[in-house]
Parts: structure tokens; C-alpha cells; sequence
């Protein structure tokens, strides 16, 4: 198969476009390199993947609306997995107009050149985030996720409800994966595991919202990866999609899991709890098991000892 993956220099971009090259798909890569942070970190997941014969990277901007269409009608992808976004809860505070210009513009976009050049299968990446306050927990996708709380997940909610539009109007397959707190190698180094490991690592000074005691479903980027590749394989008209573990983590105690893994403590500073952040998120995963097959396989424990080792080997204490 020919798949488009966009984002895939990025953290899960990278890791969903190797998985599918090892198991023999052609595989072109979109990204812009942003500075978003340090575009070398997004550089070296690109020259891992281009150790693959069958995929190159395309750099350019899902913003870019001819060159979207112009890279459809060259390529003809059988698949896109569309993961490329403005990440950042806490970022899109401050720049609310370009999240939305990105993860709701540059989607629409890329539907609109897959629907023109008849692409089979669409997967779009959205968050949990959009499930804000919600009182339904574990959340499920059957809420209305209709109070967002930041401008990331108002933009994200916009891109799954629009995907729904294409679907029903142009018949498009398309479906939506809703991330729950992925970490693992090659993370971002503003997502919290990077931070803590950075931290009992050069001593460097965090900040530990609420004293940690908010939930995460933390969820290792193999078992995310997994849960993509399932989607891409199968088309499935409109769905939404929980990929998280199921088993959501206090946050106190996945920081303290790296200081084991370590042998030394983070340097946390306490902080209020911020406006955007929620106290618990826990996935409800049986939607993901029943369409996509979809069994996470990593417990914590064990993902943050494959991360540590990882982290250690790239960056040597």
C-alpha cells in the first residue's frame, strides 16, 4: 500500500511511518520542521526513516493548500495518516489563531485533495483534550465534547466534526483517533515524561501541577502506533476512536516511576493547576478493541523503563 503520513518527523508520526514501512508499505513522509522545538529532534527521526528504501520525506505545510493537492495528484495514496498538528495545550494559549490555522485549516485541506484524488482511507488525529470537564469518566466517545477547554482541543473537536461533514456529503472513509497522554522514545521534549527525565537527569528545575495529583492514561507510543496501523486498515465509513491504555496512572506516581528508573529524584517545583488542564482522564477502550482489534500491550511500569533506557542511550548521564 501507499500511504501519505503527515507529521512523520514528529514523535508519533515517526514511530506510525516506520512501523508501516517495516511491514513493507511505501511510505511518503510530510513535515514542515518547525521550531516548535528543536527542529535537529524531528531531523534525526527523519534520517532514521530514511535508512528505508521505500519512503522519502516531503517537506512542506499542510497549510500549503495547492501543494496538498499537487502532492495527491502526483502520489495517489491509497491511505493517509494524518497526524501532523500543533501540539501544546499550554502553547495555544498564547497563539490560538495559528492551532486553529493548522489543526482545523490544514486538515480541511488535506480531506478536501483526498476526496479530490479519491483516496481510499483517511485517519485523523485528534486528543482527549477535547473531552474537557466532562463528567462522564471513563470517557467515552459518545459524549458531546462540546466545552473545550483551550484552543487546541476547540481546533482539534472542529477538524473531527468537519471529517464528519466530508463523510456524509462526499462519502468518505474517515477516521478519527483520539490520543491519550502517548510517551516513549523519540517524545517530545515538552511532554511531561521528557521534562521528568531531563530533570533527575541534569537537575533541571519543573514544574509539578496540583502536587501531581491529577490521572493521565498514560499510553505507550508502540501500542499507539498499533492502534493507527489497525485504523489505516480499515476503512470504516465515520468512526471516532479512543487509543489510550485504560488504566489511567496519578501523575505523582509516573514521575516517581522515572526517579526508580533513575535512582535520583526530579527537581519539581509545585504549581497550581492550570485552567486548561483537567484532573483525570481515563479511556474508555472498547470501541478501539471491537473495530480495530486493538489490545495495548505496555503497562507503565514497563513503558517507562523502555523510555528510560532510551533517553539514557541518546543523551549518556
Amino acid at each position: 500500500m501507499k500511504l501519505l503520513v503527515t507529521g512523520a518527523a514528529g514523535f508519533i508520526g515517526s514511530h506510525v511511518a516506520e512501523k508501516l514501512l517495516k511491514r513493507g508499505d511505501a511510505v511518503i513522509g510530510l513535515d514542515n520542521f518547525n521550531d516548535y522545538y528543536d527542529p535537529a529532534k524531528k531531523r534525526a527521526n527523519a534520517a532514521r526513516l530514511a535508512a528505508y528504501p521505500n519512503f522519502s520525506m516531503v517537506e512542506d505545510d499542510i497549510r500549503h493548500r495547492q501543494a496538498m493537492f499537487n502532492l495527491f495528484e502526483q502520489e495517489k495514496f491509497e491511505a493517509v495518516a494524518h497526524l501532523a498538528a500543533m501540539a501544546g495545550v499550554r502553547n495555544a494559549m498564547k497563539y490560538p489563531d495559528l492551532y486553529v490555522e493548522v489543526d482545523l485549516n490544514g486538515s480541511q485541506h488535506l480531506m478536501d485533495a483526498a476526496r479530490a484524488h479519491h483516496t481510499g482511507n483517511f485517519v485523523q488525529a485528534s486528543t482527549s483534550s477535547v473531552y474537557g470537564h466532562t463528567t462522564q469518566i471513563p470517557f467515552v466517545e459518545t459524549d458531546p465534547c462540546d466545552r473545550p477547554l483551550q484552543p487546541y482541543a476547540a481546533a482539534k473537536r472542529a477538524a473531527e466534526i468537519l471529517a464528519y461533514s466530508y463523510h456524509y456529503l462526499f462519502n468518505q472513509n474517515i477516521t478519527v483517533v483520539r490520543f491519550f497522554s502517548v510517551y516513549g522514545p523519540h517524545g517530545r521534549p515538552d511532554m511531561m515524561a521528557y521534562l521528568v527525565a531531563e530533570s533527575v537527569a541534569k537537575g533541571i528545575e519543573i514544574p509539578l501541577y496540583d502536587n501531581g495529583q491529577m490521572w493521565r492514561d498514560w499510553t505507550y507510543v508502540d501500542d499507539i502506533s498499533d492502534g493507527v496501523v489497525a485504523a489505516v486498515d480499515r476503512p470504516l465509513g465515520y468512526e471516532i476512536i479512543n487509543l489510550g491504555r485504560g488504566e489511567p496512572t496519578l501523575l505523582a506516581d509516573f514521575v516517581r516511576y522515572i526517579e526508580e528508573m533513575a535512582g535520583r529524584k526530579a527537581n519539581v517545583v509545585p504549581k497550581p493547576r492550570l485552567a486548561p488542564d483537567f484532573v483525570k482522564n481515563h479511556a474508555d477502550i472498547s470501541k478501539a478493541r471491537r473495530l480495530l482489534a486493538y489490545n495495548p500491550q505496555i503497562s507503565v511500569q514497563e513503558g517507562v523503563a523502555r523510555f528510560w533506557e532510551w533517553y539514557t542511550a541518546a543523551n549518556p548521564l
